[in-house]
């Protein structure tokens, strides 16, 4: 613990000195389709999995239920995702990335299209399953292909705009929540929101597979051992690094569903802000995300990444009490914004940390399976959230009725879990 302290403190290398970042994102034009598609196909996810947390009341409504009872259709999918990136992960590794993308993207698309035809509850979790499976596999192919072509200088910044297409989907599902559900309805958003998934499946097919993979299959071809004994003695060399991967991620996604999930259900149920307005909440601390993300990832490459994380938790820990307390609008939006700055400044370090620490011939399954599996531990978040606050409700009533406590609940798990991460 003290090493790893010592290390922290440490001055940066000279080697790591901070570089122009406009020489940074200068890409070819195979670099710079390749990373638009990872990015697309990032973004997309998240659009729709953002749809089931901005439409959580509106759930609610239509099926005759609470929102704590919606909130296990996010559960579901979260604990189901490393299914998926084991799956799509050992593909991407034996049979390149390109068309088990397309897959994954076409096969998720049909499930979202479908979960705005659910007539109740049950249906719309199961649906939900389906597509939790389908999302755990798109994240390690998407990144593998977007670090694999990238120039070593630039993986810190390009990691976390990568990042930030979590972000961005999160931005867009807001955007289109606003502009739809007022006035067709929540099962519009989710018909709508395949556009974006579809335009991305066309644009995956005329991809390239990357040099990296082609050279770690060849080796593998050359191996007298079939793929199977290579992993397991990948999982003999490298267990306590899995491990490790496994406990960071789950950190990490209590820390980001921590902070995401329940907020605009927060400040509709506990504050008595209209849509518009948890939109516009939704809105700014995507922007500060998307900042965050872009920022850090730059500075990691001259901070070191773990360092970089240390800096966002310890920053990000003193917004806790202006991101739940104020009760005020205008402050609440101030505090969602820097929230998600350090939140998601440390999630930018994260795709181009698990690549670098991934064995060879591994980077689909390894960074996919490590994150989804941290997914499983912290799928729970948004339900403990939200069956707390509504078990712990404020001392006044509104309108004759209980108002559940969700700030009180979030701000001591993301408290929790700073801890931890640091």
């Amino acid at each position: 613990v003290l090493a790893h302290f010592a290390e922290l403190l440490k001055k940066p290398s000279p080697e790591n000195a901070l570089q122009n970042p406009l020489r940074l994102l200068r890409l070819s034009p195979k670099q710079a389709y390749t990373f638009s598609v990872a990015f697309l196909g990032w973004m997309v996810d998240a659009i729709d999995f953002f749809c089931v947390a901005m439409t959580t009341t509106e759930l609610a409504a239509s099926f005759d239920t609470d929102p704590s009872k919606v909130t296990s259709a996010i559960t579901v999918t979260l604990m189901l995702r490393p299914i998926g990136a084991l799956v799509f992960g050992v593909i991407g590794d034996r049979y390149g990335r390109r068309i088990p993308l397309m897959v994954n993207l076409f096969l998720f698309t049909i499930i979202e299209l479908a979960s705005g035809f659910a007539q109740n509850l049950p249906t719309f979790v199961g649906l939900r399953a389906v597509y939790g499976v389908l999302m755990g596999g798109e994240w390690g192919l998407g990144n593998s292909l977007a670090m694999e072509t990238l120039p070593v200088e630039s993986r810190g910044i390009f990691s976390g705009i990568l990042q930030q297409g979590y972000a961005v989907g999160n931005l867009v599902a807001a955007m289109l929540y606003y502009a739809i559900v007022p006035r067709l309805g929540w099962r519009a958003l989710y018909w709508i929101s395949i556009a974006p998934a579809a335009v991305t499946i066309v644009l995956a097919y005329f991809l390239e597979e990357t040099d990296a993979w082609k050279q770690a299959r060849q080796s593998q071809r050359s191996s007298a051992k079939r793929y199977h004994q290579v992993a397991l003695d990948m999982l003999k060399q490298h267990w306590l690094r899995c491990v490790y991967a496994t406990i960071l991620m789950a950190a990490m996604n209590f820390l980001s569903h921590g902070s995401q999930d329940l907020y605009p259900t927060f400040l509709k149920k506990q504050h008595g802000f209209s849509p518009k307005q948890a939109t516009i909440g939704t809105v700014v601390g995507n922007i500060g995300a998307i900042v965050g993300g872009m920022f850090f990832g730059y500075m990691s490459g001259y901070l070191g990444r773990r360092r970089t994380v240390v800096v966002c938790v310890v920053c990000g820990a003193c917004f806790i009490p202006l991101w739940i307390l104020p009760s005020k609008f205008g402050q609440l939006l101030a505090g969602a914004f820097f929230m998600q700055v350090f939140v998601q400044g440390a999630w930018g370090v994260i795709p181009v940390y698990l690549s670098e620490i991934s064995p060879e011939g591994f980077r689909a399954t390894f960074p996919g399976l490590a994150y989804q599996l941290g997914n499983l531990i912290a799928a729970s978040a948004s339900q403990i959230e939200a069956t707390m606050g509504e078990n712990n409700p404020l001392p006044e009533l509104r309108d004759g009725e209980k108002v559940p406590n969700y700030g009180r609940v979030q701000g001591i798990l993301i408290g929790i879990i700073y801890c931890c991460v640091f």
